[in-house]
C-alpha cells in the first residue's frame, strides 16, 4: 500500500473515532420544518419528522430480557419490578410515605404518566405538582393555573389536559423549539430558576451542554414546599450554593435540611418530619465524573446516532446503553460489547453491595431511635446531647443512602462519587448507632447486639400485594435480593 495512502486512512479512522466521542457543536441531520408555535401533539411533529417520531414511539416497546441486571424496566409478561422487594430496608425507612407503599423500577419515557395513573394514590398526594416532569403540558398548566397547578388534587389537574393526552409522557416540545428544532429548556420554572441560582450564563452554554440539560429538566432531585395546610406551593431544585459541575450531595443535604417548608412527610419509625430526594442523575453525573470531564453528554449515551435508511439521526428511543447492546459505548470504546457489559455490571455490583450496607446500617439506627422515643414516652431520661448528635448523624446517613438509591444508574454515572457517598453514609450511621447505644446504656437499658428491623412488618403492611393483585400485575424480586440478604437482615445490616 502507498505510504501516503496508508497514513491518510489511519488519520481518517482516528478522525472518525474522535468525532464519535466528541460530536460537533451543531449537527444538521435533517431539513428543518417549522411546527405550529406551541404545538404539543407528537403526531403533528411526526408529520414533519417521521423517522424521529417512529423511533420515539419505540419507547412503548418492552425491554428484551437479560440486557440489564439491575434496571430491567418491564417486559412482555407485564411484570412490575418492585424496588421495595429488591431492597427491603427501604420499606422500613420510607414507611409513612408514598414510596413506602409502592416504589417500582421505572418502565421508560412512554410510561412516565401512565405509571402515575396506575400507582397507589399516596404517591401523588402532593397534588398537581407531581405532573411537572410527567406531562408536556406542565409548563402550560403552571403558567395558566399558577397556585392551583401545584395545590389542586393530582387527578383534577390531570383532567385539565386534553383527554387524548392524559397518559402522554415526554414529547418533542419538551426538548425542542418548534421554530427551528434547536434544543430548548421548556421547564423554565424549575431548571431555569435553578441555573439562575448557580449564576450560570445561559448564553455561554454549548450545544453539547444543552444535550445534557434538556435531560436535566427531569432527571434531577427536587423539593416541593408546603404551606401551613400541607398544600404544595411550588417546586425547586436544591442547587443554591452549588456551581456548574459541582452540585454536591453535601450541599443538597444542607439546603433541604435548612428549609423547613420542604418537610414533605413524616417517617413513621422515627417520627421525624422529612424532605425527600428523587432521581439525581444529572447531579451525580455532572460532578466531575470521567465521562462528564471528557465532554460526553447524556444524549451521547442514551440517544446515540443511528442510521435509519439514508438518515443519520439521534436515536429517540431513549434508553440505557445496556439495552441497546452497548452501541453507544462503542462510539469511543474499542472493546467488545461483552467486555463493556461486564465492566458496567462490576461497577453496579459494588455499588449495590455498598448501598445494602448503608441502607441496613441506617435502618438499624432508625429502630434504635424508635426505641429511644418509646422509652422517653414511658418517662425514661435519655442523654439529650448524645441523642441530638445521633439524630444529626442519622439524617446525614439517611439522605446519602437515599441519594444513591434513588439515582437510576446504580452508580455507573459516577462510580467513585457513588462509593464515596455510600461510604460516608455507612460511617454516619455507625456513629449514630454508637451514640444511641451509649445513651441507652446510660439510661440503664440493655441493647441487643442485633437490632431487630421487623422487616416483614414494613413489607407486609404496605398494601402492595393486595393492590397489585387487583391490577392483575405480577410482582417479582428481579435478582433475588431478599434471598441473598437474609444474613444481612438478621444482623441489622452488618
Amino acid at each position: 500500500m502507498n505510504k501516503k495512502l496508508g497514513m491518510s486512512l489511519v488519520m481518517l479512522a482516528a478522525g472518525l473515532l474522535f468525532a464519535g466521542c466528541n460530536p460537533p457543536e451543531k449537527v444538521e441531520a435533517v431539513k428543518v420544518v417549522k411546527i405550529a408555535d406551541g404545538e404539543i401533539d407528537p403526531a403533528e411533529w411526526g408529520k414533519a419528522y417521521p423517522v424521529h417520531y417512529d423511533l420515539w414511539k419505540k419507547t412503548e416497546e418492552p425491554t428484551e430480557p437479560g440486557k440489564s441486571k439491575y434496571k430491567k424496566g418491564f417486559d412482555a409478561d407485564n411484570i412490575t419490578y418492585d424496588k421495595l422487594s429488591e431492597f427491603p430496608y427501604m420499606a422500613l425507612l420510607f414507611n409513612g410515605w408514598g414510596f413506602g407503599v409502592e416504589y417500582n423500577e421505572p418502565r421508560g419515557h412512554a410510561y412516565m404518566l401512565k405509571d402515575q395513573v396506575e400507582i397507589d394514590p399516596s404517591r401523588v398526594a402532593a397534588g398537581g405538582v407531581c405532573l411537572t416532569c410527567k406531562t408536556p403540558y406542565a409548563p402550560k398548566l403552571e403558567k395558566e393555573k399558577g397556585f392551583d397547578y401545584y395545590s389542586k388534587p393530582w387527578d383534577e389537574v390531570r383532567h385539565m389536559i386534553p383527554e387524548k393526552h392524559q397518559e402522554l409522557g415526554v414529547a418533542c416540545i419538551d426538548c425542542h423549539d418548534s421554530k427551528d428544532m434547536s434544543l430548548k429548556l421548556s421547564r423554565e420554572f424549575t431548571l431555569g430558576e435553578a441555573l439562575k441560582a448557580m449564576n450560570v450564563d445561559r448564553a455561554k452554554l454549548s450545544h453539547q451542554e444543552m444535550r445534557s440539560l434538556v435531560c436535566a429538566q427531569c432527571h434531577v432531585t427536587y423539593n416541593i414546599p408546603k404551606d401551613e395546610n400541607k398544600k404544595s406551593v411550588g417546586i425547586y431544585f436544591p442547587w443554591q450554593g452549588s456551581s456548574w459541575g459541582d452540585i454536591s450531595v453535601e450541599n443538597i443535604i444542607k439546603q433541604i435540611r435548612a428549609d423547613k417548608s420542604v418537610g414533605e412527610w413524616t417517617q413513621k419509625v422515627t417520627g421525624y418530619k422529612m424532605p425527600f430526594m428523587r432521581h439525581p442523575e444529572f447531579e451525580l453525573y455532572s460532578r466531575s465524573s470521567v465521562h462528564w470531564m471528557a465532554g460526553v453528554a447524556c444524549a451521547d449515551c442514551h440517544m446515540p446516532y443511528t442510521k435509519v435508511g439514508a438518515n443519520k439521526v439521534s436515536d429517540h428511543r431513549v434508553t440505557s446503553p445496556l439495552k441497546n447492546d452497548l452501541k453507544a459505548c462503542q462510539q469511543c470504546h474499542t472493546e467488545t460489547p461483552e467486555w463493556l457489559r461486564n465492566q458496567v455490571t462490576a461497577i453496579q455490583d459494588r455499588t449495590v453491595s455498598m448501598m445494602i450496607r448503608s441502607g441496613y446500617a441506617t435502618a438499624a439506627v432508625a429502630k434504635l431511635i424508635e426505641k429511644v422515643h418509646a422509652l422517653q414516652a414511658e418517662g425514661k431520661e435519655i442523654d439529650q446531647k448524645l441523642y441530638e448528635q445521633a439524630k444529626d448523624f442519622y439524617m446525614e446517613a439517611f439522605f446519602r443512602s437515599l441519594y444513591i438509591g434513588a439515582e437510576n444508574s446504580v452508580g455507573f454515572h459516577n462510580p467513585t462519587e457513588a462509593m464515596r457517598i455510600l461510604g460516608d453514609s455507612t460511617a454516619f450511621a455507625m456513629k449514630a448507632e454508637a451514640l444511641l447505644r451509649q445513651a441507652l446504656t446510660k439510661a440503664g437499658v440493655e441493647v441487643p447486639v442485633t437490632v431487630n428491623l421487623e422487616l416483614d412488618k414494613y413489607l407486609n403492611e404496605r398494601g402492595k400485594k393486595k393492590l397489585m393483585e387487583q391490577k392483575g400485575v405480577e410482582i417479582k424480586d428481579p435478582f433475588g435480593v431478599q434471598d441473598k440478604l437474609v444474613d444481612v437482615q438478621l444482623n441489622g445490616g452488618k
